[in-house]
C-alpha cells in the first residue's frame, strides 16, 4: 500500500508533461493536418480558367458579390452614396453577364442528371438526380428571365419567374447538402473503422499525431468532431463542396423569406462560394467526386 502514492504521482507527472508538450506542438500539427493542395497561380492557369465559360462565370460571380459586400459596408456612410450607386451598377452588370454565360446550361444539367442515375448508392443517386433536375428547371426559368430583360419576350411576370427560379435553386441546394451530409457520415464511419484497425496494428507517425489530437479532446467530441476533422482533412473536395453549398443557401433563404439576413452576409458568403468555385475550376482534383 505504501507504493501506491509514489507510483501514482509519477504517472500523473508524466501525463501532465505529455499534455504540456502536446499543447506546445498543437499548432504545427493542426497546420500540417489541414493543409489543402495549393493551386499554382500562373498566367497560363489564369488563361485556362478564363477560356472556360464556367471560369468566367465564377470571376463574374466573385465580382458581383464583392460589390454587394462593399456596397453594404459603405452605403450608410456620409458622402458614399455615389460609390454605392456605382457598386450597385457593377453588381447589376455582373448579374446580367452571368445570365448570358448560363444560356444553354440546362443541357449540362440534363447530362449531369443522366450521369447521377448511374451511381450505385441509392441515396446519392436519388438526391443528385433530383438536384440536377431542379437545376434544369432553374436554368429554364433563368433563360426566360434573360429573354424578358433583353426584350425578346414580353407579357410575363418577372416576379413570378424569379420566384420559380429561386425555388428550384433552393431545392437543388438542399438536395446537394443532404448528399454532403450522407457522404460525411459515410466518411466518418469509414474513418472510425480505420482508427480501430490502426489501434490493433503498429502506430505510424501520422496516426500517432491523430491520437495526440484525440487525447486532448473532451470525451463527448471523440465520436463526432475528431472523425469529422479526419474526414475533411483526408477529403478536401468534400469540405469545399459542403462550404460552397452552405454559403450558397443563404441567398435563396433570404429571397424566399424563410430566413432573412442582410446583404453583407449574403455578399461575403457568395464571395467565399465563388472563390471555392474558382479553385475547383483551376484545380479539377478539388472538385468532389460523389460516391459510386
Amino acid at each position: 500500500m505504501g507504493l501506491v502514492g509514489p507510483v501514482s504521482t509519477k504517472t500523473l507527472d508524466k501525463e501532465c508533461n505529455r499534455k504540456t508538450n502536446w499543447f506546445k506542438e498543437c499548432p504545427a500539427i493542426i497546420h500540417q493536418c489541414v493543409a489543402i493542395p495549393s493551386v499554382p497561380v500562373t498566367m497560363d492557369s489564369f488563361i485556362q480558367i478564363t477560356n472556360q465559360s464556367q471560369g468566367r462565370d465564377r470571376f463574374f460571380r466573385a465580382t458581383q458579390y464583392a460589390c454587394m459586400l462593399l456596397r453594404y459596408l459603405v452605403e450608410n456612410k456620409p458622402g458614399a452614396q455615389k460609390v454605392a450607386m456605382k457598386l450597385k451598377q457593377v453588381e447589376s452588370n455582373m448579374s446580367s453577364g452571368r445570365k448570358l454565360f448560363r444560356l444553354g446550361n440546362f443541357v449540362h444539367a440534363l447530362k449531369a442528371s443522366k450521369a447521377s442515375m448511374q451511381i450505385l448508392d441509392p441515396i446519392p443517386r436519388c438526391c443528385l438526380t433530383a438536384a440536377n433536375l431542379n437545376r434544369v428547371f432553374y436554368f429554364v426559368c433563368d433563360t426566360v428571365l434573360w429573354a424578358r430583360s433583353v426584350g425578346v419576350v414580353s407579357g410575363i411576370s418577372k416576379e413570378t419567374w424569379l420566384y420559380r427560379a429561386t425555388k428550384c435553386y433552393y431545392y437543388s441546394l438542399l438536395l446537394n447538402i443532404l448528399t454532403n451530409i450522407y457522404e460525411i457520415s459515410w466518411r466518418m464511419e469509414k474513418e472510425a473503422k480505420e482508427r480501430k484497425q490502426q489501434a490493433s496494428d503498429t502506430i505510424t507517425a501520422e496516426s500517432d499525431q491523430d491520437l495526440k489530437i484525440l487525447s486532448v479532446l473532451p470525451k463527448g467530441f471523440e465520436n463526432f468532431l475528431f472523425l469529422l476533422f479526419l474526414s475533411f482533412r483526408n477529403h478536401p473536395p468534400l469540405l469545399l463542396d459542403t462550404v460552397k453549398n452552405v454559403c450558397d443557401l443563404l441567398s435563396p433563404l433570404d429571397r424566399l423569406e424563410i430566413y432573412s439576413t442582410n446583404q453583407g452576409v449574403i455578399g461575403i458568403c457568395g464571395l467565399v462560394s465563388s472563390i471555392v468555385g474558382i479553385l475547383t475550376v483551376a484545380n479539377p482534383s478539388l472538385k468532389i467526386k460523389h460516391l459510386t
